[in-house]
């Protein structure tokens, strides 16, 4: 009996053995399960949220991980949060065709401005010159550069353009560019006075001519043999233009004559006698202080040689409508120094051999828009020299692109 006893008692301290053992194995094998279980659960809140268009924000609980985890791990979270960051290609790809887009528009729209104010000038130009009981080219000159002073110091003043700080050598250098510049503008307004805008504009075709022979004498550059040719149809262009012209004269064409030589003398030494010091201001700013300059040095050749004459109450004696006129002078005026300061504005958008080719085509819109708004009487033959001249201009702009020889 007592074995018996013993055996049960035994038996049923071993059973309870085993059945805590079962307990304590079925309690580690439901935490271990629940740790996996909160491991999976904090990576999947983990894993970034990529929405298309949006950058997703890295979470928080990244810099919580344990130090313990393998370095490959972490190199591939770094991975993928660096890649979180970068904007989708397709929303790259997007905003860059929309900025080329917004660019070209903004450029057609300066072109489209540099032609009308072109236009404009030259039609309010035109009228105040043929309203004039006698000519009176430096006082218009005067006009013209004195309302392009005054938007320059508002725009100055304003701060929407730095001011250029200058010393007294670099103004030295500027001094000649400007003289050149204003005697340029005068010249201009002599030739406008006196024949029509689009013969004036024809003449002014030639320019290319003047730079090749300038670059060769002051900068030793010379073109090349193409550059040459094109040359041909440019100088025999104007030459029939000018045999067959209704209102041609010797001071009209040889005032426009002068003002491409002037022009272009002022564009060639500007490179020579600035070097490098036009980078200590940008193109709006040189071609600022230019136009103030000129103004300062038209106003005594005004007094000098039209002073006497020019006054408000000799022009009312005239019978001419004085303030139509001022109204006039002053729009042709802002028209002037607008489209000049939007051709530097292209200019630094395209390359100058893109500037040259639609400067070309705005010499042709300004001279058939001049013949259609004054009715100026062209011959077939004259049309044909016009042609020809422009046709030369175009062909010398395209194959400016060759480098031309130094020596």
């Amino acid at each position: 009996m007592q074995r018996a006893a013993a055996s049960i008692s035994s038996s049923r301290a071993a059973a309870s053995i085993s059945s805590s053992r079962a307990t304590a194995w079925a309690s580690t094998a439901n935490s271990r399960h629940a740790g996996a279980a909160s491991c999976t659960t904090s990576r999947q809140a983990v894993a970034p949220l990529r929405i298309r268009g949006q950058a997703p924000v890295v979470p928080l609980s990244l810099s919580l991980l344990s130090a313990r985890r393998p370095a490959r791990t972490r190199t591939a979270l770094a991975a993928a949060a660096t890649t979180a960051e970068l904007p989708p290609a397709e929303d790259a790809a997007a905003s860059s065709d929309s900025g080329g887009i917004a660019g070209t528009v903004q450029l057609g729209a300066l072109i489209v401005a540099w032609y009308l104010l072109n236009i404009y000038f030259n039609i309010y130009n035109k009228q105040v010159l043929q309203a004039l009981p006698f000519p009176l080219p430096y006082t218009i000159t005067a006009f013209q550069l004195g309302f392009g002073s005054l938007v320059i110091f508002f725009m100055w003043a304003a701060r929407l353009h730095p001011f250029p700080h200058l010393s007294a050598a670099q103004l030295a250098k500027i001094a000649p560019l400007a003289a050149g510049h204003m005697l340029g503008t005068v010249f201009t307004n002599m030739s406008l006075g006196a024949v029509a805008v689009s013969f004036t504009h024809t003449i002014k075709a030639s320019e290319p001519f003047f730079t090749v022979l300038l670059s060769a004498f002051f900068l030793g550059e010379w073109p090349s043999l193409l550059v040459l040719g094109s040359l041909v149809p440019i100088v025999g262009g104007v030459a029939l233009a000018s045999l067959t012209e209704v209102s041609f004269n010797w001071v009209g064409f040889w005032s426009a004559m002068a003002s491409n030589l002037l022009n272009q003398t002022r564009n060639v030494l500007s490179k020579r006698l600035l070097g490098g010091e036009e980078g200590s201001m940008d193109d709006i700013n040189l071609f600022s202080v230019i136009t103030v300059l000129s103004f300062l040095l038209s106003c005594p050749l005004m007094l000098l040689a039209e002073g006497v004459k020019f006054s408000p109450a000799y022009l009312q004696s005239t019978g001419l409508n004085l303030q139509e006129l001022c109204v006039r002078a002053a729009l042709a005026g802002l028209c002037f120094h607008g489209y000049q300061k939007i051709s530097y504005m292209i200019l630094a958008r395209v390359s100058p051999v893109t500037h040259s080719v639609a400067n070309c085509v705005k010499r042709v819109v300004v001279i058939v828009s001049s013949v259609l708004f004054f009715r100026t009487p062209i011959s077939p033959v004259n049309a044909l020299g016009t042609g020809a001249a422009l046709g030369g201009v175009y062909l010398y702009s395209r194959l400016k692109k060759t480098k031309p020889k130094s020596q």
